[in-house]
């Protein structure tokens, strides 16, 4: 059994669709970032990666590579957890708490789920997701910015 992290933050910024976990959301900014900027998937891809033992998500797709302007961060999990596959694992569960004070994303957090297990070929019951605010404090809660944090377990084959 291994465990990993993953944690990314993004700014807000106007002109940008808001993407979470594979799902747009209706919102007057998205974040700013080289490819989607969907915080929620790139801390999962660096969970999976840190598990694995296969460094992190920057070493395997750099902001400098212009393959990965504006690429689809499902595309980029499902790439993530295919290395791990190959090495052997398969998942145990993933939780995961984004920070947002704003928009309020319990409605779209079965379906973020839903995407996950989708790509990560698992049951739906094997992925947590929770939306926290932060009370109004720091860049999340000046609504700045949007942050995830994740915990995972991968079992081996």
């Amino acid at each position: 059994m291994r465990v990993g992290t993953g944690f990314d933050v993004h700014a807000l910024v106007a002109g940008r669709r808001l993407v979470l976990g594979g799902v747009t959301i209706p919102f007057d900014r998205g974040m700013a970032g080289h490819s989607d900027a969907d915080v929620l998937l790139h801390a999962v891809c660096d969970a999976i990666l840190g598990a694995s033992g296969q460094g992190d998500i920057g070493m395997h797709f750099p902001d400098t590579d212009a393959a990965y302007k504006d690429a689809d961060s499902r595309v980029l999990l499902r790439q993530v957890w295919q290395l791990a596959a190959t090495r052997g694992f398969e998942l145990g569960n993933v939780d995961a708490t984004i920070i947002a004070q704003a928009p309020k994303l319990a409605p779209y957090l079965a379906a973020m789920a839903g995407n996950i297990a989708v790509d990560l070929g698992c049951a739906a019951g094997s992925i947590n997701i929770k939306a926290k605010t932060s009370e109004g404090l720091g860049f999340t809660g000046r609504g700045e910015g949007i942050a995830a944090m994740v915990s995972l377990v991968l079992v081996k084959r």
